[in-house]
């Protein structure tokens, strides 16, 4: 079974994300904002995709804040886990701020908060994890 990383601070879209994507997509969950977890996480090979909230209110590395964006550039600067598939979540942001948010930070995707259709969350997940390579 295919397991996703959710790096997300709001609790009830952590409930939410994790239930759909459990439920829905039949997928393990787990779930960490701390910093040095989700490296450690990603190197272990443990999951098969990272979703990482961009606008993160509690993360801290090396004493300083670090938003999603940042955590991003280090997990595909790093040569153990650059082909980890992560995906951007962010809300109320137009379609140029994401595309640029892609192009800083080398994330594979993103989806915009708040998810209406739960279906199309689970797909695109899934596709992702079956297209890695």
């Amino acid at each position: 079974m295919a397991t996703v990383l959710l790096v997300e601070d709001d609790p009830i879209n952590v409930k939410a994300f994790s239930k759909t994507l459990t439920k829905l997509g039949g997928l393990m969950v787990r779930h960490t904002e701390n910093v040095e977890e989700v490296i450690q996480i990603a190197q272990s090979g443990e999951v098969d995709l990272i979703i990482i909230d961009l606008a993160l209110k509690n993360s801290w590395y090396e004493g300083k804040f670090i938003h999603g964006l940042a955590i991003t550039q280090m997990l595909k600067a790093d040569s153990r886990t650059a082909n980890l598939p992560v995906i951007l979540v962010t809300a109320n942001c137009g379609a140029t701020h994401r595309e640029n948010f892609l192009e800083i930070s080398g994330a594979d995707g993103y989806i915009l908060k708040p998810v209406v259709d739960y279906q199309d969350f689970v797909d695109r997940i899934r596709s992702m994890i079956l297209n890695r390579g």
